[in-house]
């Protein structure tokens, strides 16, 4: 599948998540690289680092997205434009760019953030929300997938101003809750804060896999190695969890996920592998092919590492002793010359099928 696609490559028609056989019919000259995540996870940082130099307040969404608070105080008169303008400035330093959307809400800063690609800033003026949003498609607002935009045409919603003018029980009928937050954002009326605090809810990982597994050996290795970044991850972040979780996806794309309590809260990927080879067996029956498989660990609510040793027989000490410094050893080896540097048999075994697009909390997993 292609992960994503360079401006040049989607003026032939190339997008992300289409088969890659497709994209090399349409752009037979293309230039194909495989993902380089640290070198993504480096830049990510230094872009992120650049805004905060700005505000305290920013809000991180994604590795390449945030949301940032400008608002002129009465210490800082600076215009939000000149502000956008330098941070423009300084990421191209980096040798990338950035677009920015300037807005009253956060809706309208990401409406406005996509009008002008590669490297387009994009303002709306207080007072003039409505003017710049009621054209635009239902889809290209915040929370409007697939399934909602069929939905709301089905109504004769098709555009950003037929959802502001439309009934309100009607839509909230038809959608929920989430339909209250659309005609919100739709109206330009609401007003979500910044949000800078980070309180991590749960660390997981998934991958999928361009061909589906059907033997054991070969989920279970896709189990660890998915665990062995969440370990990682957390052991990154200072964490400890106490709920595991397990979720697959099948060849017909139906999603099916279950959830234990960990003894004691851990970031042990091993003790985790351990777990997770038994929870597969409530998921999972010889021969069904997975076309996904992810792991999460939630439970967070305190921050500090428990001391554990106490907890366990002198050799059973010794031996979670052990497995805590291999962790150690193995994240200061990763971290200093990236992912591949070091990978364990398991690894190995999966090498070449999956599809290179391993996500980081992408999904509840209830």
């Amino acid at each position: 599948m292609v992960s994503t696609a360079s401006y040049e490559a989607r003026a032939f028609g190339v997008h992300s998540a289409m088969p890659s056989s497709t994209a090399r019919k349409l752009c037979p000259d293309a230039i194909w690289t495989e993902g380089h995540y640290d070198r993504y996870r480096e830049m990510s940082n230094k872009v992120m680092a650049i805004l905060h130099d700005e505000t305290p307040f920013v809000q991180q969404v994604s590795i390449d997205e945030a949301f940032m608070d400008v608002t002129p105080t009465a210490v800082n008169h600076e215009h939000p434009v000149e502000v956008a303008m330098r941070i423009q400035e300084r990421v191209a330093k980096l040798g990338v760019t950035c677009s920015i959307g300037v807005g009253t809400t956060k809706s309208i800063a990401k409406l406005a953030s996509d009008m002008d690609k590669p490297r387009g800033l994009t303002v709306v003026l207080p007072g003039s929300e409505r003017n710049f949003m009621d054209p635009l498609p239902v889809r290209a607002l915040s929370g409007v997938g697939a399934s909602a935009e069929k939905k709301l045409k089905q109504l004769g919603i098709e555009t950003l101003g037929d959802l502001a003018r439309a009934d309100d029980e009607e839509v909230v009928g038809l959608l929920g809750k989430a339909g209250r937050v659309m005609l919100d954002r739709a109206r330009a009326e609401e007003y979500a804060p910044v949000e800078s605090d980070d309180e991590v809810k749960s660390v997981s990982n998934e991958t999928s896999f361009a061909k589906d597994l059907t033997a054991r050996a070969d989920i279970e290795a896709a189990i660890d190695t998915m665990a062995a970044k969440v370990g990682r991850r957390l052991r990154r972040k200072g964490l400890a969890g106490r709920t595991l979780a397990l979720k697959v996806r099948y060849s017909d794309f139906s999603v099916r996920s279950v959830q234990r309590p960990l003894p004691n809260p851990s970031d042990d990927e091993f003790l985790f592998m351990e777990m997770l080879h038994d929870m597969l067996d409530e998921l999972w029956q010889t021969g069904m092919p997975l076309r996904l498989v992810g792991v999460a660990v939630t439970g967070f609510e305190d921050d500090a590492m428990p001391e554990q040793l106490a907890l366990f027989e002198d050799n059973e000490a010794e031996a979670v002793d052990k497995r805590r410094h291999l962790a150690g050893a193995t994240d200061r080896v990763k971290e200093r010359f990236g992912e591949g540097a070091l990978r364990y048999g398991r690894e190995l075994r999966l090498s070449g099928n999956d599809t290179g697009t391993t996500s980081k909390n992408p999904a509840d997993y209830k």
